[in-house]
C-alpha cells in the first residue's frame, strides 16, 4: 500500500466524518449526495479496517478536512505526515504478514487432519476430495467447457461464493480455473458431486483475490458437474447464425 493511497483513503473517509462530534442518528441520508457520501465513508472505512487501519482517529481526520476546506495552515509538518504514513504502512504490512503466516499454518493443520478422515482422498498434488454422489457419466478433458453448480467456503464454514445461492449454474473452461479445480473437474463424471479441499498453492497462494479470501487460504468447494458442453455443436450453431 503506497503512502498516497493511504492519504487519499483517509481524506475520503474524512469527507463523511466532518462534524463527527454529532451523533450518527442526526446525520441525514436523504439526498443522493448524502447517500453517496455515506457510501464513500462506509466503503473506505471497511477498506482501511481490512488493511489494519482500524485505529485511525476520526476526530483528527475530520479536523484535517476542516482545516483544508478553511485553507488553514497544516497543524503538523509534511515530514511528520510522511513519517506517520510510513509507520502505518509498515505496521499494516507486518499485520498482513502475520495473518498470512497464521492462515497458512492453520490450513496445513486442517489438511493433515482432514486427510485422515474416511472417504477423503489425497492426490499427488495435495488436492483432497471426497465423492458425495457417484455416477458413470463422461469425464471432462482440460480442453472442455463444463456446466457446474458450486459453493465455496473457507475452512471455518464461511461462504465466499455460491452459484447455488444465485440459483444459476455456470459454464466455464476446465483449463481456465484455479489448479485445484482443473484437477478436480477431470476426476469427476457428469452427474457427480464432489467436495474439494484445495490447498492454497492450488488456489490463490499468497494472493488475496478478495477480502473474503485471505492469503494462503485452504478453499472448500461443494461441486456438482452438471454437463460437458458440445463445442462442435455450438460452433456449428454460431456459424449458422452468422450466415
Amino acid at each position: 500500500m503506497k503512502q498516497h493511497r493511504l492519504a487519499a483513503a483517509v481524506a475520503l473517509v474524512g469527507l463523511v466524518l466532518t462534524g463527527c462530534d454529532s451523533q450518527t442518528s442526526e446525520v441525514e441520508l436523504k439526498s443522493p449526495a448524502q447517500k453517496a457520501s455515506y457510501g464513500i465513508g462506509l466503503n473506505m472505512g471497511r477498506s482501511l479496517s481490512e488493511e489494519g487501519m482500524d485505529d485511525l482517529d476520526s476526530k483528527a481526520v475530520a479536523q484535517g478536512i476542516e482545516d483544508a476546506l478553511a485553507k488553514k495552515e497544516p497543524r503538523i509538518k509534511d515530514e511528520e505526515m510522511v513519517e506517520a504514513f510510513t509507520f502505518l504502512q509498515n505496521r499494516a504490512q507486518e499485520r498482513m504478514v502475520a495473518l498470512s503466516k497464521e492462515t497458512a499454518e492453520a490450513g496445513k493443520k486442517f489438511l493433515e487432519e482432514n486427510g485422515k478422515r474416511e472417504g477423503v482422498v489425497t492426490t499427488a498434488s495435495g488436492l483432497q476430495y471426497e465423492v458425495i454422489k457417484k455416477t458413470d457419466g463422461a469425464q471432462p478433458k482440460a480442453s472442455d467447457v463444463v456446466t457446474v453448480h458450486y459453493e465455496g467456503k473457507l475452512t471455518d464454514g464461511s461462504v465466499f461464493d455460491s452459484s447455488v445461492a444465485r440459483g444459476s449454474p455456470i459454464d466455464l473452461p476446465v483449463s481456465g480455473v484455479i489448479p485445484g479445480w482443473v484437477e478436480g473437474l477431470q476426476l469427476m463424471h457428469v452427474g457427480e458431486k464432489y467436495k474439494l479441499y484445495i490447498p492454497s498453492e492450488l488456489a490463490y497462494g499468497e494472493q488475496s483475490p478478495s477480502p473474503a479470501i485471505p492469503a494462503n487460504s485452504v478453499l472448500v468447494f461443494d461441486l456438482e458437474l452438471i454437463g460437458i458442453k458440445d463445442q462442435s455443436k455450438e460452433q456449428g450453431q454460431d456459424q449458422s447464425a452468422a450466415q
